[in-house]
């Protein structure tokens, strides 16, 4: 219980600052809700092109990019701040937190919490709950079970990416460019059929990093249709084993950079 009210008191220092200059504060929050606006309007602006893109319809995408983006932002929000770790490690500040009883990632995370993003979260939420009643959906316990499931377990994946990309400043402090490839891109990615790519490509980043698993295979299990690349329905349940796969994995990488660091330099 101690622990959980040291926590409980960075977060709520941390929102009491962000609330204290109240104007920017507004001006933050909805100047970020920016980034979600624009990938739907990205999505919306391809298929003024085309009537389908990669076999998919407008309303079929929309639920693809929902699913992404309220998982994404809802990551972002909760842990896209561990992304300064390269600052931290660079000037030592890493130390402060090292040296406090309390586990170091949690510490970290909350250090800067961003609450200015929360209506990000809201929007993307929104644009899911709009693209689930745009599209003919015949319900079923399991699906309902699905579309609760999906857009958590991208966000439980979305930070596993978070935290692995972060921990590369461990070993390479200038790592944040190779980061933002995996966390920003991989939204992006995310957010459209991957049929739109390349074998080569679709092979690397949709099934052998597991993006695929985070928006279009529930999406087609939530649509009942089969996937023109030819995996089985059922694979659209994955996603939580997917996302926690992803979640053991950044919990290895982040411990092992703890034990390698060794205070500014290392």
């Amino acid at each position: 219980m101690a622990e959980f009210r040291a926590y409980v008191a960075l977060g709520t220092a941390q929102i009491r600052s962000a609330a204290s200059y109240r104007a920017s504060f507004l001006v933050e929050l909805f100047g970020n809700v920016g980034a979600t606006v624009f990938d739907v309007l990205t999505v919306l602006v391809l298929f003024r092109a085309t009537p389908a893109v990669g076999g998919f319809t407008l309303r079929e995408a929309i639920l693809i990019v929902g699913i992404s983006s309220a998982g994404f932002a809802l990551a972002d929000m909760l842990v896209g701040n561990v992304d300064k770790l390269k600052t931290y490690v660079r000037t030592g500040t890493l130390d402060a937190v090292l040296v406090r009883p309390l586990p170091a990632l949690p510490q970290l995370l909350l250090m800067d919490l961003p609450v200015r993003k929360a209506l990000r979260v809201v929007f993307g939420f929104v644009v899911l709950g709009l693209a689930v009643a745009a599209n003919d959906v015949a319900w079923t316990p399991a699906r309902v079970l699905l579309i609760a499931l999906a857009p958590l377990m991208a966000g439980v994946f979305f930070s596993a990416i978070f935290v692995t990309s972060a921990s590369l400043a461990f070993w390479w402090v200038d790592s944040g460019e190779i980061g933002s490839a995996f966390t920003y891109g991989g939204r992006d990615f995310t957010s459209y059929p991957i049929s739109v790519y390349g074998s080569w490509f679709r092979n690397l980043f949709a099934y052998a990093m597991g993006f695929g698993f985070v928006a279009y295979q529930p999406a087609l299990t939530l649509l009942g249709r089969d996937d023109p690349l030819g995996l089985p329905s059922w694979t659209g349940f994955l996603s939580p084993l997917v996302a926690l796969v992803a979640a053991v994995i950044a919990g290895v990488v982040w411990r092992s950079g703890i034990r390698h660091y060794r205070s500014t330099g290392s």
